[in-house]
């Protein structure tokens, strides 16, 4: 375990704390979440469905069904629709937000993963983990617009409407991948050393700053113009999420170790740990409301509770804890 002392850059820092949990129940493992922050709303990737939870409320509000090994959900406010991405059956589905019912669905590579809307196109984007490839449709008609070769098994994405590029984080390659929206073809491949397969991703769109969460324990800042990895922070095992918050400037590491590790941009050139906080084993995933500053973890009991949770919504694979049916449920921490 990699072991990090909590610090302050002052007294009127955040220090965040356990508020509440959220029981969801059910059986499966899970993947990402995220946050519909107009409609108050989360919306959980759990095993074949999605659970949507009312953030206001704190309360389960309804599930969309049909979406087999589902790994994530992108949220397009401004058409109401919603898209997941149905792992198993190398699928994506198009949501109605109002009623929570699938509209269509999108063949896509294999195994889709990470999932965005690139609101400034309205498309949407799929990186396929098996098919080694992203697949892009239109956000309202479903039609393919493009597939896009990777170099290597793709993971999180993150999207800066200002300039339109995608960036990706190519897990077995150590690179990050730089993708045009407009052309739809990879226009950088960026090192990411001293960082080593790479998870979870995360932006600052002021400071044009990515946050990527690598298994080599340590959280990066790049400059997502250039390239250049401009600052690194230690945190703890199992990172597959990360999260930028721009009205505090906190960057999180959820880390299926059990731990939330926070670190604070003081600058856009120094990255600082100010806390690495107590979770559960397994919370490794997690999603941020930027309005109340909340985080959201999602973690369950298991046979063998010092072991990690699997960050996948597949089967649980052989020599991994099985989850405890029934206990899995969402960890809200806040300042």
């Amino acid at each position: 375990m990699f072991c990090i002392q909590s610090t302050s850059i002052g007294h009127a820092d955040p220090a965040y704390h356990f508020l509440k949990e959220i029981t969801v129940g059910g059986e499966g493992g899970w993947d990402y979440l995220s946050i519909d922050q107009a409609a108050r709303r989360l919306y959980v990737a759990h095993a074949t469905k999605i659970v949507v939870i009312d953030i206001d409320k704190d309360a389960v509000v309804g599930e969309i069904d049909d979406t087999p090994g589902v790994h994530g959900f992108a949220i397009a406010p401004d058409l109401q629709r919603g898209f997941s991405s149905n792992g198993k059956e190398s699928k994506a589905g198009i949501v109605d937000l109002k009623t929570l019912k699938i509209l269509s669905k999108v063949d896509t590579g294999e195994n889709p993963d990470a999932i965005l809307y690139a609101s400034r196109q309205h498309e949407v984007y799929t990186f396929n983990g098996h098919g080694q490839s992203a697949t892009v449709f239109d956000a309202l008609s479903g039609k393919i617009v493009a597939t896009i070769p990777v170099p290597g098994k793709p993971e999180f994405a993150a999207y800066d409407p200002g300039t339109g590029l995608v960036y990706d984080n190519i897990e077995d390659k150590n690179v990050v991948i730089v993708i045009d929206a407009k052309s739809h073809q990879i226009i950088h491949t960026w090192p990411i050393a001293p960082g080593t397969e790479a998870s979870g991703m995360a932006i600052d769109l002021d400071h044009h700053r990515l946050f990527i969460g690598c298994h080599n324990h340590l959280m990066l800042m790049m400059d997502s113009v250039t390239g250049k990895v401009i600052a690194s922070v230690p945190i703890d095992q199992g990172v597959d999420a990360n999260a930028f918050d721009s009205g505090t400037q906190l960057a999180f590491s959820s880390n299926g170790e059990g731990t939330l590790t926070v670190a604070h941009e003081e600058t856009p050139d120094k990255l600082t740990v100010i806390q690495n906080l107590k979770t559960q084993h397994g919370a490794r995933t997690m999603a941020l409301d930027p309005q109340t500053h909340k985080i959201y973890l999602a973690t369950a009991q298991f046979e063998a509770a010092s072991a990690l949770v699997p960050a996948t919504p597949s089967t649980t694979p052989p020599g991994r804890p099985k989850i405890v049916p029934g206990t899995f449920k969402i960890l809200v921490y806040g300042m």
